[in-house]
């Protein structure tokens, strides 16, 4: 595409000089030249002309003389526009004028028609830098637009009214999520399958970002499909299915670490399935704090024929049951020291037994951020507490 240049000036021959010494560039199309005697006509001719680029303009001109063309020209508003000033060589003091009024650079008659096109060609470079600057700009802001909506999109998808079911006097729940980019690949869910039966759900995909967001949203959509089904069968042949629908077609090879637990609400039995996740902490009512051994299987979407298995255990009325991402555990400080699973210990058993869910994460959190002081977050960090205070 031709850059279109408006060359200005009063003498009669420059337009066959110019055309003359461009011949070659007007022929390919690289360059394609309009022409105007003074300012008043130029001015006419850019309103009729747009797209004109660069302005190769005299400053000694009858009618509008070229100083008072250039502070004219800024009326365009187009950012892009650029001017070549001419004028004598012992005409400095305009020339120094034209300059701080906002011309892009200059050459000095008798003009050097191959200095004229090498100043010509800068600017033309200086212009593409600008579009193309303007261009990863707007494409960055687009970005951003669909990081936000997307940001948006992800946390509407996450529970988030607290207490969950205030009506219920026989469990309580709370959970968070703190992304460390603008979207991130943890998860967490939970509902009531039945009146009896609790549904919870904590996960880690392994990357981070947009990839994992996405990730993270079928993982999540795809496990509320299947147990939220009146017809769903066992956790362990659930589990089986959702993992084969996972494995199928990862491309992106990515994984998600995750445990799943249906809690029985008159008995207090959780039945679970710990796929290759962090294992849980259990805050009994006598303050103490047990690490629930670990019996798991493999991440989900590495083996999408993996026979999970179901394990149990009990909560007794008034335990409290911690589940977390390794973004807890593995925060690190300013000296590179991880946060670790014993502050998480230690914090658990600074709680009463009757500490509700959310005043247990808001302690977490907040020692966590203490601990970081500023260092910048690597990795999503998620928590999901669940008290079980039995049949009342």
């Amino acid at each position: 595409m031709a850059v279109k240049i408006l060359s200005v000036d009063d003498e009669a021959d420059m337009e066959m000089l110019i055309t003359q010494q461009f011949r070659r560039q007007i022929r390919d199309k690289s360059l394609e030249f309009i022409f105007a005697n003074n300012g008043t006509e130029a001015l006419q001719l850019l309103d009729q002309n747009q797209d004109v680029m660069v302005v190769l303009s005299d400053i000694n001109m009858p009618e509008m003389d070229g100083l008072t063309f250039l502070s004219k020209i800024d009326d365009h508003k187009n950012p892009y526009l650029k001017t070549i000033m001419v004028s004598a060589f012992n005409d400095m003091d305009n020339i120094r004028t034209a300059m701080n009024r906002g011309a892009f650079d200059f050459v000095t008659k008798p003009i050097n028609f191959e200095d004229l096109e090498i100043t010509i060609n800068k600017t033309i470079s200086h212009i593409n830098m600008l579009v193309n600057s303007q261009y990863e700009h707007d494409q960055l802001v687009a970005i951003q637009n669909d990081i936000n909506i997307a940001q948006e999109i992800q946390q509407a998808m996450l529970p988030k009214t607290f207490p969950p079911f205030p009506d219920r006097t026989d469990f309580d729940l709370h959970a968070f999520l703190k992304a460390a980019k603008f979207v991130g690949g943890d998860l967490f869910d939970y509902f009531l399958m039945d009146d009896n039966r609790l549904f919870f759900l904590i996960g880690d995909v392994s990357d981070k970002g947009i990839p994992a967001s996405l990730f993270m949203a079928i993982t999540k959509a795809i496990f509320k499909s299947h147990f939220s089904n009146k017809n769903c069968g066992t956790i362990s042949e659930e589990v089986c299915r959702i993992n084969d629908f996972l494995s199928s077609d990862n491309e992106s090879m990515m994984f998600v670490t995750a445990f799943i637990g249906i809690l029985d609400l008159k008995t207090g039995t959780i039945e679970y399935i710990d796929a290759g996740h962090e294992p849980p902490l259990i805050l009994r009512k006598n303050n103490q704090v047990e690490v629930l051994k670990k019996k798991g299987g493999l991440a989900l979407c590495i083996d999408g024929n993996y026979p999970y298995t179901a394990n149990t255990f009990v909560l007794e009325p008034g335990d409290t049951l911690f589940t977390y991402t390794d973004g807890v555990t593995d925060a690190n400080n300013a000296t590179g020291e991880r946060f670790g699973l014993q502050r998480i210990k230690d914090l658990l058993t600074t709680e009463t037994a009757t500490a509700a869910p959310k005043q247990i994460n808001d302690t977490v959190l907040h020692q966590l951020q203490a601990f970081i002081n500023g260092v910048a977050q690597f990795d999503d960090i998620t928590a999901l507490t669940l008290h079980y205070a039995g049949v009342q």
